[in-house]
Formats: C-alpha cells, sequence, structure tokens
C-alpha cells in the first residue's frame, strides 16, 4: 500500500480574491477571462486599487487546490512546491498544513525572495481574471521534488502551468521520468487555455506517448488536438492519454476510462465564482478513483463538489461542506 493518493507539483501561490466589476477592466487594462503574468510592480500598482479588506487570501496555485480537495475528502495527499521566507511564505505553509496537506516546506529552510502571488478577480458573471506574480515560485525545479512521496503515491498530479519555464519543464519531466520508474500513475492538468495555446510543444513533450490520466476543459482539448468540435478532439485525445476528462462547465463532463466514454451529468446552481471549479473537479475526481469509487462515480462526486464551488466566493469548500458533498454521493 502506498502512503499517498496524490503527489502534487505546481506553483505555489497566495491567492488574494476580491470582486471587482468590468469597469475595473477597463479603467486598469486588465485582460478578462485569462491568467496573466505580471511583474511585482504591475501587481503592486493593482494592489493599490482594491479593497484589499474585503479580500480572501489562501494558499493556492491550481494543483495545491487539488491536492488539498483529495485531502478535505478523506484522502492523503503530498504537495512539492517553493516559497520565500517571508511572511506569506509561512502563511503558505501554516496553511497547507491547516488542511491537511504534508508538503517538501516543512522542517525546511526557506530561501530568500518573495512568495508569488495571485491577485483573482471575480465579476458578477462568476468570471475569474487572475494576474499573477510568481515571485519564487518561478525557480520551482528539479531540486524541490521529493522523489520518494512521488514514488509512495499512487498518482502523481502535476500542473500545466509549470510549462512555462525551461527548470519548470524540466521538473514535469524529471517528476514524470521518476513517477513510471516507480508505477506510480501520471495525472496532468493543461490549467489554462492559455497554456495550450501558447506552450503546445511543452506539452507535448511532457506527455511523451501518453499520460494516464489528463484533465481539460472544452476549450483546451480543441486547442490541443487542432480540432474545432468536441467530437473529433475526443477521439485525438486518446492518443495522448489512457484516460481523460472533458470538463464542460454548466453542461457537466465526459470522462474516457480506457473504453466508453461516460457523460457526467452538471449539478444545478446559481454560479457567483467559477475559481477553483477546474481544480475542484480534478481534486474530487481523483479523491474517487484512488479509494475505490469507479470513474462514473468518481466524475458524479468532482460535479457535484465543482457545483459547489462556483456557487460560493473562493477556491475551496470547508471541511464539513467536503464530508457533506460525499455523503450525498454515500447516503
Amino acid at each position: 500500500m502506498k502512503k499517498y493518493d496524490v503527489t502534487g507539483i505546481g506553483n505555489a501561490l497566495v491567492d488574494i480574491e476580491f470582486k471587482v466589476t468590468d469597469q475595473f477592466f477597463w479603467d486598469n487594462k486588465v485582460e478578462k477571462g485569462l491568467m496573466t503574468l505580471v511583474d511585482e510592480e504591475r501587481q503592486n500598482d493593482l494592489m493599490q486599487v482594491i479593497n484589499t479588506e474585503e479580500a480572501k487570501k489562501q494558499c493556492g496555485g491550481s494543483a495545491a487546490n487539488t491536492v488539498i480537495a483529495v485531502s478535505q475528502f478523506g484522502g492523503n495527499s503530498y504537495y512539492c512546491c517553493k516559497v520565500a521566507n517571508d511572511e506569506l511564505g509561512y502563511f503558505y505553509l501554516e496553511d497547507l498544513k491547516n488542511s491537511g496537506v504534508d508538503n517538501s516546506l516543512e522542517g525546511k529552510v526557506l530561501e530568500d525572495g518573495i512568495t508569488g502571488k495571485c491577485l483573482v478577480m471575480v465579476t458578477d458573471d462568476s468570471e475569474r481574471t487572475m494576474n499573477t506574480f510568481l515571485g519564487i515560485t518561478q525557480n520551482f525545479s528539479v531540486k524541490d521534488i521529493n522523489e520518494w512521496a512521488i514514488k509512495d503515491s499512487k498518482y502523481l498530479f502535476i500542473e500545466g502551468y509549470l510549462v512555462t519555464s525551461s527548470n519548470g519543464k524540466e521538473a514535469m519531466l524529471h517528476a514524470k521520468k521518476v513517477a513510471e520508474e516507480a508505477g506510480t500513475k501520471v495525472a496532468l492538468t493543461f490549467s489554462d487555455p492559455a497554456m495550450v495555446k501558447y506552450f503546445k510543444a511543452g506539452f507535448e513533450d511532457v506527455i511523451g506517448p501518453s499520460v494516464d490520466l489528463l484533465f481539460a476543459n472544452e476549450e483546451e482539448a480543441m486547442l490541443f488536438t487542432g480540432k474545432d468540435n468536441l467530437s473529433e478532439a475526443r477521439e485525438e485525445m486518446k492518443k495522448a492519454a489512457k484516460h481523460f476528462v472533458i470538463t464542460q462547465g454548466k453542461n457537466g463532463a465526459m470522462i474516457f476510462d480506457g473504453d466508453t466514454f461516460i457523460d457526467i451529468e452538471p449539478y444545478k446552481t446559481v454560479a457567483i465564482d467559477s475559481n477553483g471549479a477546474g481544480d475542484m473537479f480534478a481534486g474530487a475526481f481523483m479523491y474517487g478513483i484512488t479509494n475505490g469509487h469507479s470513474y462514473a462515480s468518481s466524475g458524479k462526486l468532482a460535479s457535484m463538489a465543482s457545483s459547489k464551488i462556483v456557487s460560493q466566493f473562493g477556491p475551496r469548500l470547508q471541511w464539513h461542506e467536503a464530508k457533506e458533498v460525499l455523503g450525498r454521493l454515500n447516503p
């Protein structure tokens, strides 16, 4: 038996989430609906014009949100990441520990630098826009990976945002190699349409012959495969992954279990914030498949969990909410 259900690797970012209007984007020249990398000066300028008192702060990053979800549903998870020895770095470490996630930061002397931050701007249409200053996490590399944690996990979960830097991509490739040699299955998420659009070749390098599990939304699936409809894209995706999930927002999701396609129904909700919905879907799904649930049952759990996430502000459930969702799956 392996100690962990999932070990994730990815960016460590303190998420600072707040509500804005479309006029805010216009006034501050922010491109709506995308994740945009910015420098520290630009991020500080934006922070000067937001109401930080109403902002919600917590440890984040795509893969971090996913492994936290695994933990909240009752799984065992581990996270390899990088923060600095500043106030936000220690905040990140404590929040990760309080979320029940073992990690590569504990017992380690943190390096000098600036911990990365992600400004998550949410509009009334529930769409999320992110401006990210990576800080020290842009230096995440092979040396920040705990190989023993990957070897002692059922799955390695790789965050797509790492593909933007040469050291990040090298870390992705190294972690995947360690996992494959240890018999640990490999899951990858594309993370964002912009990542697929501008770093498709990098993803192809990381995926190689295939990965065990791939997460994408509709736009990402079509961008990666070069197809202009989902029917063709999903067939092409079979060449890249043994199993995959394509999330479809309010239309639910489709899962390829290696043999057949499974349609996952959506759960009615009033969406107010889409931030973290894909991360939650991945986390709930991976909890399911590593804890005895079928692909269909895991997809149902993931759909229920992500519908709950979009109905509230922030990318994370409360512990009791995760147990309530799990209870609906197993009444």
